[in-house]
């Protein structure tokens, strides 16, 4: 059993949802390590998880759903606190009273609830206070994002973090208690059928390499190398054709995309780390679980790559032996797959409407301009997975961690499934 470091009252609610999280990756692990040809998450489960209205849960919240879903055999990805199944009873009339729901024969619908013995999964939801400067008011989140940025910088934005429990709507009575709900949610999640040598050719993707899209030059050239060059600031890839499949290309190209996000000034994370250190194993599986947790995102799965799996041993190890560590994974995990999704969705918007791709209208992140309050709380709103501005979130610096004398390449190489 992991380590585990509380204070002097125990473990708190945060505590124990980074445990179960650890926990779940423990367990997904090993049993990668027993063949880690499997994908990091199965088709079966692979399909993002929302709430009960359709809102999608952010990537950190989302992997651990999907790890859950596929450890559990869940098949639909549909997720509720027990506050909001329970809510699924009631009605309030013009009153404000409150009252059972009634079928359209005016007779109280069955009662929806969790099956006797089921154990929640707890996620991370952060919510934010805004406050203005000098006045002290406080306004609404939504209100603050439809401020200009000029308006934005009168105000201070506090983020706080608080988990929730969710169950899976498998773990409830709601296929008998409402049979025509759980239909639709059933059908709007159908698993994405493919015929196994079918080549995935995922086109905003395409387009974004072709249009030169990306936050940096993505070249595909002759070769088996995959790599991100911190020192060049490029992504390089060998030619498509010569992957094993079209999830193969996409894999390796998303893998290599965490990397370059890392760079200095967007979200800072890279160390200057030699191949086979301990923080370059750290880079690796936040590489692996991005990559794994945005294919899952557009219908597709994400092997462990061949030269990762050698890190299966020392990401149990780390996993066992830091508290800290799942902490840090899911946390860059999560600022990544946010910027990765947002610039894909993008993309995919304007290829919908019929717009031209402009290579002007895909910024990256400024290299100058510090990062002030209000960009800060921008980057952690869209990190939690809630709606922010693309130039906000685009015109985003970290403060600088890696020397130019000490700049290596974060490369990972091989053509892998």
């Amino acid at each position: 059993m992991p380590r585990r470091y509380y204070n002097n009252d125990g473990p708190n609610a945060e505590d124990r949802a980074w445990a179960a999280f650890t926990d779940m990756m423990i367990q997904h692990i090993k049993e990668i390590q027993k063949n880690w040809k499997k994908p990091w998450i199965s088709e079966a489960a692979s399909k993002w998880p929302t709430n009960m209205s359709g809102r999608e849960y952010n990537g950190m919240n989302a992997l651990m759903l999907m790890l859950q879903a596929e450890k559990q055999g869940y098949k639909v990805p549909v997720w509720a606190t027990f506050d909001r199944l329970t809510g699924m009873n009631f009605a309030k009339d013009d009153d404000g009273k409150r009252h059972r729901r009634l079928d359209d024969n005016g007779q109280p619908l069955p009662l929806v609830s969790v099956k006797k013995g089921e154990k929640s999964t707890p996620v991370f939801i952060t919510t934010f206070t805004c406050v203005n400067k000098e006045t002290k008011e406080k306004v609404k989140y939504d209100d603050y994002k439809q401020m200009s940025q000029e308006e934005r910088e009168k105000y201070n934005v506090y983020p706080k973090q608080q988990v929730y429990n969710v169950f899976n709507v498998a773990q409830t009575n709601l296929q008998e208690s409402r049979p025509e709900l759980y239909a639709k949610l059933e059908q709007k999640n159908l698993p994405t059928k493919r015929d196994g040598n079918e080549v995935v050719s995922f086109e905003p993707l395409n387009r974004m390499i072709s249009n030169d899209l990306w936050f940096c030059p993505v070249k595909e050239k002759a070769g088996d190398d995959c790599y991100y060059s911190v020192s060049k600031d490029e992504i390089v890839l060998p030619h498509r054709s010569t992957f094993v499949d079209g999830e193969s290309f996409v894999g390796n190209f998303l893998h290599e995309a965490t990397h370059s996000l890392g760079a200095e000034h967007r979200l800072n994370r890279l160390k200057s780390s030699g191949f086979g250190s301990k923080d370059y194993a750290v880079e690796e599986l936040v590489a692996e679980m991005t990559a794994a947790a945005v294919s899952s995102r557009y219908g597709m799965t994400k092997h462990v790559k061949e030269d990762s799996a050698a890190y299966l041993k020392s990401w149990l190890k780390s996993l066992n032996e830091s508290p800290e560590f799942i902490k840090t994974v899911l946390t860059d995990v999560r600022k990544a797959a946010s910027v990765m999704t947002q610039r894909i969705d993008k993309i995919q918007q304007a290829l919908d409407s019929g717009k031209e791709l402009r290579k002007e209208d895909f910024p990256d992140f400024e290299r100058t301009k510090p990062m002030g309050q209000s960009a800060q709380s921008e980057v952690a709103a869209k990190s939690a997975g809630l709606q922010v501005t693309n130039a906000s979130l685009e015109g985003a610096q970290q403060q600088v961690i890696q020397s130019k004398e000490q700049e290596k390449e974060q490369s990972s190489r091989g053509r892998h499934r």
